[in-house]
This record gives structure tokens, sequence and C-alpha cells, in this order.
């Protein structure tokens, strides 16, 4: 047995595709480059893949992680080369590492993302640098948005770690954003965005960076 982990980007022809079409993705092209999958025991087996933190409909990445089990060892670099062969246009492979059976899953290492986020506004740089300070000053920030199941309340300013004003122009800003991303809760850039005062979606919300706990930092630098 090995555990592979694997770090990929999603790029604009992809931005729209579920997480539940990604993950068929990635099996047809394991099988098709011929990578001796683990799969799972009982009535209904599935191939042994996660992925860190699904990436929701719409943002863009270099920073994915997905680990996969595998029924025998093979050198990462082989991974690589048959895999990136089978991956449509819009998913790259970055880095191909073997990792130990025995680390936690993915899913429950994971604690902080960050997010390069584009907007269009008539906002000043102090009008934008001011706002960020004040959100981050609160202790608190009650919120709420619509949901499929209700509405959902709670308290934005729990979610985000930090924030910065990467860049000002005259049409628009480019913000940097930490948000909690762990199995109890997961920050929304949007929504930092509204809080912020910036009316419109953002015109791009691209994923930099991956934070595991005990771990460094995965992003594409």
């Amino acid at each position: 047995m090995q555990r592979l982990r694997i770090t990929f980007s999603r790029g604009e022809e992809v931005k729209y595709i579920t997480h539940l079409d990604i993950m068929r993705l990635w099996e047809r092209a394991l099988r098709r480059a011929g990578i001796p999958i683990a799969y799972s025991q009982g009535f209904s087996p599935h191939p042994k893949i996660s992925i860190a933190a699904p990436l929701p409909i719409g943002v863009t990445s270099d920073s994915e992680l997905m680990d996969i089990q595998l029924r025998r060892r093979i050198s990462p670099y082989f991974f690589m080369k048959a895999v990136s062969a089978q991956l449509p246009a819009g998913i790259d492979l970055l880095r191909v590492e073997q990792v130990a059976l025995t680390l936690p899953s993915l899913q429950s290492q994971m604690r902080q993302a960050e997010y390069r986020v584009e907007l269009k506004t008539d906002k000043g740089a102090q009008e934008v640098e001011d706002a960020i300070h004040s959100f981050l000053a609160a202790k608190e920030f009650p919120w709420q948005h619509e949901r499929d199941t209700g509405i959902r309340r709670y308290d934005l300013r729990s979610l985000v770690h930090d924030l910065w004003l990467i860049g000002w122009h005259e049409s628009g800003c480019t913000l940097g954003m930490r948000l909690r991303t762990d199995s109890t809760a997961t920050g929304r850039p949007e929504q930092v965005t509204l809080a912020l005062g910036f009316p419109n979606r953002p015109t791009s919300i691209h994923r930099t960076k991956l934070i595991l706990a005990g771990f460094s930092s995965f992003s594409k630098s």
C-alpha cells in the first residue's frame, strides 16, 4: 500500500464543474493512466481518493490537495507523467509526494485557506483600507445569508483570520483573505466582500493556499 499527496491547479476551463464531477474526472484519469488505485471494502467499493476542501463552483485555484491510496508502490515521477497525459485542459499536476499511511485524513487536517479576490469598485484605496481595518477590529460581526435549507445566522468575524489590500486601481481592487476552513465552518470570500461594503459579486476568486494543522501551508510557490 502507498499514499500519495497530489497538489494540482484548477483553471478557468473547469471552474464551473461540481465537486462530484471533479471526483469522477479524477477516477477516470487514474484508470486510463493505469494507476493501481486501492478500493474500500464492502458491498459498494469506492476508490480511496480524498480532496482536502471541495472548491466552490466558479472559483479557480493553484493549491488543491488530494490524497490517493494505491495497492502497490509507484514512483511520484511515474504518477505525474502517466496521469498528466490523461487530464483535461484546466487541471494541471503541480506536485506529487509520498506521505505516511498513518497520517490523519486531509479533511480532518484542514484549518485555513487563502484567496485572491478581484473586485470592481469606485471606492478609493483609503476607503478600502478603512473598511478592512474596521472589520478586523470588530470582536464579532453578526451575519446571515439564505441557503436552500433556510436562513443561516452566524458570526462572520470568527471565520476571518486576516484581510489585506493587495492592490488598487481606478476601476477596482484586489484583496487577500485568510479564511477558516475546517470540519465545522468555512468562510466564503463573497460573504466577506459583502460585509466590507462591496455590493457586487467579485469578478474573480482564486484560492492560493491551503493550510493544514501541524504542517506548512501548501501553495504553488
